[in-house]
């Protein structure tokens, strides 16, 4: 199934952000924006929120309660060894593994998490809306397949108007949503 999309390419960030504030007032449905650098301004824009920072606080709550169970487990109950007169469960000497252990668990986790949360897998075919997306332009991808002939020829005029200097039609045929 072919899927139609508006493409709009600028080379200005004031005027990418103005025109996608411009098509979200006007009730376009933007599918997905690319920037070459990350514009925070432009998750609020789309209203979308990332909970990848709440997972990877769970990830290293967990961490931390494994490593320290794991920690107490080997010294004090499985293998505990006297040396100098020292208690089995010197959790002082623990932190520093402890905290090495919690940032690489948050580290692996998270980026299994956020690879699987994307689909990002070897071998997988990725859609390319345009070569320069990532290069030095800002570009904006705007849904038109259940758009009226009108409002679709509108939402290249809006992107136009904002500055945009190249403003494509395209149809595409296998593209993951």
């Amino acid at each position: 199934m072919k899927r139609t999309f508006k493409i709009g390419i600028f080379d200005n960030e004031e005027k990418f952000l103005s025109s996608i504030r411009l098509l979200i007032e006007q009730q376009f449905l933007i599918y997905d924006v690319y920037t070459p650098y990350p514009i925070t301004e432009v998750f609020h824009l789309l209203k979308r929120k990332s909970r990848l920072p709440t997972a990877a606080y769970f990830f290293g709550l967990f961490g931390i309660i494994a490593t320290s169970a794991f920690l107490y487990y080997t010294s004090v109950i499985n293998w505990p060894l006297v040396y100098g007169g020292k208690p089995f469960n010197s959790f002082p000497s623990f932190i520093v593994v402890t905290i090495i252990i919690t940032i690489l668990t948050v580290t692996l986790a998270s980026l299994a998490l956020f690879s699987a949360r994307s689909k990002l897998f070897p071998g997988r075919q990725n859609t390319i809306f345009d070569q320069r997306a990532t290069n030095d332009k800002f570009v904006i991808v705007v849904n038109i397949d259940d758009q009226d002939i009108a409002i679709a020829k509108r939402a290249g005029i809006v992107m136009k108007e904002q500055g945009a200097i190249e403003v494509l039609d395209k149809e595409f045929e296998n593209v993951k949503a």
